[in-house]
């Protein structure tokens, strides 16, 4: 008995030994014990694990962390206390529409969440000084609503406020998250405008010149435009993305030679020599470069004769990024020696110190398109003329809110900012004051008057 105990023992231990030589067998051995339908489940754990943070969902956030509006300006601002902390959705905090609780979520969905009424603009032909068109639509408060609602009692046309709507980067009136501001501003009492970048909104380019990321003079032409045109009519302006941009550095290099009442910037990417190195980072990142700059790529093939004559034409057609497309046209148009140097002279961030209207800015710091680190939270401390408005969630443009997802919380806070900045007896006064003496009607706009 003794020795056939040993016998096994024996044989049991050169097996131990011949497996210990090759041990990722035993391994192996185990592994096929362990059930396929574990391993399909701990794959499907992995997968929403890697999803979760690849789309930057927060939803555990939103449960137990911090989302409340913060706001920066200058301890002395007249805009704050006068406007801004009437404004009860810059006080509040902004909760993401569940099932979007992720920026990226939102950024890809805005205009395929958002839908609006149907409605047809009026359009306006605008030619500017060197022969450029650009197509402006209005949507009157009246044409939205039997019983015309005003923004705070007025009567004639000339008493309705009218807002400027300036798109993003290839954005025109008919995409749907402008149609939506369009609509709900005119619902509640505006009379709106949507200033077309050159080019686009289906007109043709009509002079040696495209629009870029930094040409704010077609917006600068606009406004004195509807100035000439309504002298008595309160102007303002809401830009969106790069149209935020452009409006920023508009107000910047004008400064008081600026006929609007107010403004707002939503989502404005600030400096885009620090949004080209973020859109180099990650896979979002490249993602959105990729397909804005197809983007930019189709809307210059409507214009092919003209771009071919101003820039690189080969170059534009393999250019696979916002930073390639940039630097075989505007570059090359604004005849400036790098790319970088164009995106630093596109940016609006260098100009903010000049801001000399009533600007609010919203920005979401976790913006996939237009990252935090450009925003200038120094200069817009030091500018009595600013409030910028954060919200840690929010994505790009988007900030939908509600259990449904039908509403986009921006929209609402720029009502309610413009509202109460109409209705102050000072503030968007004193602006126009100021206007008026360093502008000096002219003859022709004394007759108007």
């Amino acid at each position: 008995m003794h020795a056939c105990f040993f016998s096994d023992h024996n044989r049991t231990m050169e097996m131990a030994a011949g497996e210990l030589i090759s041990p990722y067998k035993l391994l192996f051995r185990a592994l096929t014990l362990i059930p396929i339908s574990h391993y399909l489940l701990i794959a499907f754990f992995a997968f929403i694990v890697y999803v979760y943070n690849l789309l930057q969902f927060h939803i555990l956030h939103d449960v137990f962390g911090h989302n409340s509006v913060s706001l920066t300006f200058h301890s002395s601002s007249d805009l704050y206390t006068e406007v801004v902390s009437k404004c009860n959705l810059l006080h509040g905090r902004y909760l993401s529409t569940p099932w979007l609780s992720s920026p990226n979520l939102q950024t890809i969905l805005l205009n395929v969440l958002v839908k609006t009424p149907s409605f047809s603009y009026k359009r306006e032909i605008f030619r500017t000084s060197d022969g450029g068109t650009v197509a402006l639509d209005w949507l009157m408060n009246s044409d939205v609503s039997e019983t015309s609602f005003q923004v705070n009692g007025t009567n004639t046309v000339a008493d309705i406020p009218v807002v400027i709507v300036v798109p993003g980067l290839t954005s025109d009136s008919n995409s749907p998250y402008i149609k939506e501001i369009a609509y709900k501003m005119a619902k509640h009492g505006w009379n709106v405008v949507v200033s077309n970048h050159r080019g686009l909104g289906g007109v043709p380019l009509t002079s040696e010149c495209f629009y870029t990321a930094g040409k704010s003079d077609d917006l600068g032409e606009v406004v004195n435009h509807l100035h000439r045109k309504q002298p008595e009519t309160a102007l303002y302006a809401v830009g969106t993305s790069l149209g935020a941009n452009i409006l920023v550095k508009y107000l910047g290099e004008d400064g008081v030679n600026v006929p609007l009442a107010g403004a707002v910037s939503i989502s404005n990417p600030w400096d885009l020599l620090i949004g080209d190195r973020f859109f180099t980072r990650g896979i979002m990142q490249r993602f959105y470069n990729r397909v804005l700059g197809s983007s930019l790529k189709g809307a210059a093939k409507l214009h092919q004769e003209t771009y071919a004559r101003l820039s690189d034409w080969e170059g534009i057609e393999k250019s696979r990024s916002i930073r390639d497309f940039n630097n075989y046209s505007a570059r090359i148009a604004g005849n400036f020696d790098t790319i970088d140097a164009f995106h630093r002279w596109a940016s609006s961030a260098r100009l903010v110190t000049n801001v000399s209207v009533p600007l609010l800015c919203v920005n979401a710091i976790d913006d996939p398109v237009c990252t935090d680190e450009a925003i200038p939270w120094d200069e817009c401390r030091k500018n009595k003329n600013i409030v910028l408005a954060t919200t840690p969630h929010g994505g790009h443009i988007a900030f939908f809110e509600g259990m449904s997802g039908k509403s986009l919380w921006w929209i609402r806070v720029v009502e309610e900012y413009l509202s109460n900045l109409h209705a102050s007896p000072t503030m968007s006064k004193q602006q126009m004051q100021k206007f008026k003496e360093s502008n000096p009607l002219s003859q022709d706009e004394k007759k108007l008057v």
